[in-house]
């Protein structure tokens, strides 16, 4: 039996548009019936006429898609209620194209978008009531070298009752500069969308400009694109482990992890020029292939890297001083993360077994499975000891695809700018990256050009299972708790 790939290809003809209600009662059956919303959207058409669409996963890992059309400021019943996974989704449908759900509990604006973005400081924060209760702010403007973003902390005593995020204050509009430029320009582009998640972004992008393209890549690609994928998805976690030793002061695992990370980049860098391997996909194909000096080199990188990251594991969690930082901190449960839709390591640590890796494996990972490690507590300590299980499970895939025989890469295989792709077609498309599935959501119009390009990183449905998991928690573990999501500000703000 052939294996799911994580893409799906649909001509727009075959999605029929139905009525603005009926789409929202589609997409409750579909979500009572067991399936999971990847993203939910919508795009103008015309003057006044609204295309949504909804991405559906099912239990046995296919994807499906729904097609709904409406007029600017129409109405239908929210699905939030019902289906907390959905509430982010709405609230962005709501904020662009204006389409209003109905008993939303939580309806405000995403990212302030346009000239919306001078209205951000009337935003209306959650209230708690009571005479002692206070409110900390925090942001949006950090001490450390981040990206904007807003935390209003509602706290009896030490003890958070709520928070509330609010991002979007760089909101940059790339959807609408994806636009802009040929559809097969925009590699550069991609990855640099959100950049720790480089090849994640740019792998989703290939493929889904390969299956509009009629082109199917070689299996010597799809090998050196796991390479650059598990290399980056181990240097991102070793840069969470970094932060979590140095926000409890365990000095020795900041400088280690942060050494052991420099290596794993540098060797990104030596096999495509860029540590965050950017420059190393394209459609098509890889500018890069790994011959066997650098396979040999890449092996004794690993190698040497396997022994230092066991030992420091070993006296990170055996230290006693992180284990009453980390264990029973930042709870968030099977049942919170399933329901918020929640996704990536985040959900995993919290016994949600879910990785696309697995459930849409395409022909590599079904030929060549990798680990997929769930951790039951959802607190700090499983969020950490998930990212060091993540890291050996890719260690370990590394070293055994650069230990078997390679062959040379296919010459002159990435796609020509002209290159025509299939006209009037919906793709989806997704890759894990360490945070999660990265979804990219293209359609074509009748003359193969891009109508509509929809990212969603995971870091979106995820902010809100950080604001959740600081309930009655003391507003001290804040920066823990915030650095084991390690969530991206611009990847919400797209």
């Amino acid at each position: 039996m052939k294996p799911l790939e994580p893409w799906l290809l649909i001509p727009t003809c075959e999605l029929t548009p139905l009525a603005l209600p009926d789409w929202a009662a589609q997409c409750a059956l579909a979500l009572q019936q067991g399936a999971r919303l990847l993203t939910l959207f919508g795009r103008a058409e015309g003057a006044d006429g609204v295309v949504t669409t909804a991405v559906f996963q099912h239990g046995e890992g296919h994807l499906s898609v729904l097609r709904g059309h409406a007029q600017r400021g129409a109405c239908y019943p929210a699905l939030t209620p019902r289906f907390p996974a959905a509430q982010m989704g709405e609230r962005e449908l709501w904020e662009q194209t204006g389409l209003m759900p109905q008993g939303h509990p939580w309806l405000k604006p995403v990212r302030y978008e346009g000239a919306l973005q001078q209205r951000m400081n009337d935003h209306e924060f959650f209230k708690v009531r009571g005479q002692e209760v206070h409110e900390v702010g925090v942001g949006p403007i950090h001490a450390s070298v981040i990206e904007p973003g807003h935390f209003r902390f509602m706290c009896l005593g030490e003890e958070v009752q709520h928070l509330e995020i609010q991002l979007g204050y760089q909101h940059r509009g790339v959807e609408a500069l994806l636009l802009q430029r040929p559809a097969l320009a925009l590699s550069s582009t991609i990855e640099s969308v959100v950049g720790d998640s480089s090849v994640a972004y740019a792998w989703a992008y290939c493929a889904a400009m390969e299956a509009l393209g009629a082109h199917t890549p070689s299996p010597q690609t799809e090998q050196v694109r796991g390479v650059a994928l598990e290399l980056e998805r181990v240097a991102m976690h070793l840069a969470s482990l970094t932060g979590l030793a140095t926000d409890i002061a365990f000095l020795q695992g900041g400088a280690t992890y942060g050494r052991l990370r420099t290596a794993i980049i540098n060797a990104s860098m030596r096999a495509c020029g860029s540590r965050f391997g950017r420059g190393w996909l394209r459609p098509g194909g890889v500018r890069f292939g790994l011959g066997e000096a650098l396979r040999a080199d890449l092996l004794d990188t690993l190698g040497a890297f396997a022994k230092d990251f066991a030992q420091m594991n070993q006296l990170m969690l055996a230290a006693r001083s992180v284990r009453a930082r980390f264990q029973g901190v930042g709870v968030l449960s099977r049942a919170d993360a399933q329901a918020l839709g929640l996704v990536g390591l985040v959900a995993r640590a919290s016994g949600v077994a879910l990785d696309t890796r697995a459930s849409l494996p395409g022909t590599l990972y079904a030929a060549h499975p990798i680990a997929s490690p769930t951790e039951p507590g959802g607190d700090c300590w499983a969020r950490m000891t998930l990212r060091m299980s993540e890291i050996d499970a890719s260690v370990q895939w590394l070293t055994q695809w650069l230990q078997s025989p390679w062959q040379e890469l296919p010459a002159n295989e990435l796609l020509a700018s002209g290159h025509a792709l299939q006209a009037n077609a919906l793709c989806v498309s997704l890759r894990e990256g360490f945070r999660g599935e990265v979804v990219h959501v293209l359609e074509t119009g009748a003359a193969g050009q891009l109508l509509h390009y929809k990212l969603q990183d995971p870091s979106l449905p995820n902010w809100f299972g950080l604001g959740l998991c600081m309930r009655h928690t003391e507003i001290s573990d804040f920066p823990i708790c915030n650095k084991s999501f390690d969530l991206s500000y611009c990847g919400s703000d797209l």
